[in-house]
């Protein structure tokens, strides 16, 4: 098991350098914000068309099938699963409707205004008491007249709002609505964000943010400092998953039998392996810490390494015009329908 190479999400890719590699961060972080802002009070097509757009990028790219097949094959799984799922749930409209005015007005108009119950007879009036005659054809009840079932009109368009029903399952317009909304976001929203970091190193996101957030520094924000935490943070990561796998191998090798211990003693066994993992964090956080007071690292703005050079090119600049008409198209024809 090697947790830093098996996760499927977050990890930077260093080969092969595709054109995704070589555009400018603060390019791609622009982007990014865009595919996380554009499926806000977007239609299906429009959704639709964004994942469509992530995939034909991720080809594109040239990104090996090994990586991707991986990284996006569970998501699409996953969105495709949550799309049927969500399609054959009841959409929330489940409102037995009834017609305020009678479906035959004018039979309905035609019967007597007290009708008799159909269980009681009628008695005559000479015989009050009830007395055991030969029913005659005079005393039968009334039978009240039954409104006659018309034919269904023709409806002038071919809408219906339940679009496949077989059995227990329906699907509505509103739930197909819905599974469309919930899949696709939740495949834009983690794919986006996976590319971005499959294609830029954590150095590169933290130089991009700080040369965006520059104007903040007007309002006395500390910039340096949060775009050094930043940096520090991503490259924390993996000395995280490195404690945890060699945690995690140290107790299978022990093979410890754990129907022998019970729940009690086993939560003891795992409580003391967390307590070992939070103090080898500390341990390494520190060892950090002193690493970079002795190299002169007393605050942020003294002995700032810089290690990539924010310039953009011709293919940023496309990647700029590219944006503005994806919001074009966005605006003119990804709108609530």
């Amino acid at each position: 098991m090697d947790l830093l190479r098996s996760l499927p999400l977050g990890l930077y890719l260093e080969q092969p350098v595709t054109w995704l590699h070589k555009l400018d961060s603060r390019v791609k972080l622009i982007w990014l914000m865009s595919f996380l802002g554009a499926p806000l009070l977007a239609n299906p097509y429009c959704r639709l068309a964004l994942v469509v757009l992530l995939i034909v990028l991720t080809v594109s790219a040239a990104i090996p099938l090994r990586v991707w097949r991986q990284q996006m094959g569970w998501l699409l799984t996953l969105g495709i699963f949550v799309f049927l799922l969500t399609a054959i749930a009841p959409d929330g409209l489940a409102v037995n409707h009834q017609p305020r005015l009678p479906a035959n007005e004018l039979a309905f108009q035609q019967q007597p205004s007290t009708l008799p119950s159909p269980d009681a007879q009628p008695k005559p009036w000479y015989n009050p008491f009830n007395w055991r005659l030969k029913p005659s054809p005079t005393t039968s009840p009334i039978a009240p007249t039954e409104p006659k079932k018309l034919n269904p009109l023709p409806q002038p368009t071919e809408y219906r709002y339940i679009l496949f029903q077989a059995g227990p399952i329906t699907v509505t317009r509103r739930s197909l609505d819905l599974a469309v909304r919930v899949s696709t976001v939740l495949f834009t929203l983690i794919y986006s964000t996976n590319l971005y970091l499959l294609t830029t190193a954590p150095e590169e996101i933290t130089a991009g943010l700080e040369s965006l957030m520059r104007p903040l520094r007007r309002l006395n924000l500390p910039v340096t400092e949060i775009t050094l935490t930043l940096t520090l943070s991503l490259r924390f990561i993996p000395l995280v998953l490195e404690e945890v796998q060699n945690l995690v191998r140290s107790v299978y090798t022990r093979a410890i039998n754990w129907k022998k211990l019970g729940i009690r003693k086993s939560l003891q066994v795992w409580l003391t392996v967390a307590e070992r993992l939070l103090e080898n964090l500390l341990l390494r956080a520190e060892q950090i810490a002193k690493a970079m007071t002795v190299r002169g690292f007393t605050s942020p703005n003294e002995h700032r390494v810089q290690w990539h050079q924010l310039r953009l090119r011709w293919c940023d600049w496309l990647a700029l015009v590219s944006l503005c008409l994806f919001w074009l198209a966005r605006l003119t024809w990804g709108g609530t329908m």
